[in-house]
């Protein structure tokens, strides 16, 4: 069996045919999230403000989960994914435009 093909992948972030994986979203074992393209109903993409561009890690307004990122302050691009829970999983991509383009291939 082969791995699914990747359509981005920073370090922090990987999106394939199948999902998305944050790394070191996990508080404290800094553990990947995975989550499938599936249970995505759709996303934002915001400019980076600056209650969440200082948070490297958790969540600053109790609506949105952010992994590690200790490059966080110096990225620009928050996106959000809705999903079917109580936290919504948020991310600064290394490339917004293209981690973007590639999801919207991917959703239906």
């Amino acid at each position: 069996m082969t791995a699914p093909q990747q359509f981005y992948d920073d370090g922090m972030i990987q999106l394939d045919r199948e999902a998305i994986t944050l790394r070191r979203y996990h508080f404290p074992s800094g553990t990947s999230k995975v989550i499938p393209l599936r249970a995505v109903r759709g996303y934002t993409a915001t400019p980076l403000n600056w209650m969440h561009r200082y948070r490297l890690w958790g969540s600053s307004d109790l609506r949105r989960w952010l992994p590690l990122d200790v490059r966080r302050p110096l990225k620009n691009t928050l996106i959000t994914l809705d999903v079917d829970a109580r936290w919504q999983p948020a991310f600064t991509p290394a490339d917004p435009d293209l981690f973007v383009a590639r999801l919207a291939e991917l959703l239906p």
